[in-house]
């Protein structure tokens, strides 16, 4: 391999790791799993999000209570991703997505962009700096969702705030009846 394949290639590696430190934390934070949050920060970063700024350990702390409080669940959508590598430097900025239903039946949406710092140390791509910019949120009412009617809709497993979520069950199968719903 060239060169300039190795190091294209290198490069593109390099940017999937990044994107994957993104989900992680992304997941770790709808999910309430510390340990996945954590590996996605250096401990000596910074988060300024909302209010809070601090460390990894204290933003994981202080999310929690106040998901625990007022959310029953949250969706962190990782959009449009742009990443600036300079050695073992990146810069990155992330459109998100953000909706959580409230403990008080209204919903939260939100959208923003994450300004983040990276560095690779030890081979690993991790947070060092983030800003979160909230361009816009909004308060919503909740309806019902019609969907959980249906007798068999959490056979699969449920959505929990913890590793008890069906996505950590595996293998992944289908336990509920064949169906296919007249149009």
């Amino acid at each position: 391999m060239d060169e300039a394949l190795a190091a294209r290639m290198q490069a593109l590696l390099d940017r999937q790791d990044i994107l994957d430190c993104l989900t992680r934390m992304s997941r770790a934070t709808d999910r309430a799993d510390r340990d996945l949050f954590l590996s996605a920060f250096h401990a000596d970063a910074i988060i300024a999000a909302g209010p809070f700024v601090g460390s990894p350990v204290e933003l994981f702390d202080w999310a929690s209570a106040l998901q625990e409080q007022a959310h029953s669940a949250t969706f962190h959508n990782i959009l449009n991703h742009h990443c600036e590598i300079e050695g073992d430097t990146a810069h990155g900025e992330t459109y998100y997505l953000y909706a959580a239903a409230n403990r008080d039946q209204t919903n939260i949406l939100a959208g923003g962009r994450y300004l983040d710092r990276f560095e690779k140390r030890d081979g690993q791509w991790k947070l060092l700096v983030r800003n979160n910019l909230i361009e816009w949120s909004s308060i919503v009412p909740a309806l019902d969702n019609p969907l959980n009617a249906l007798p068999d809709i959490h056979a699969n497993g449920i959505a929990a705030r913890s590793r008890e979520d069906a996505s950590y069950l595996r293998p992944l199968r289908n336990v509920r009846s064949r169906n296919v719903p007249q149009v």
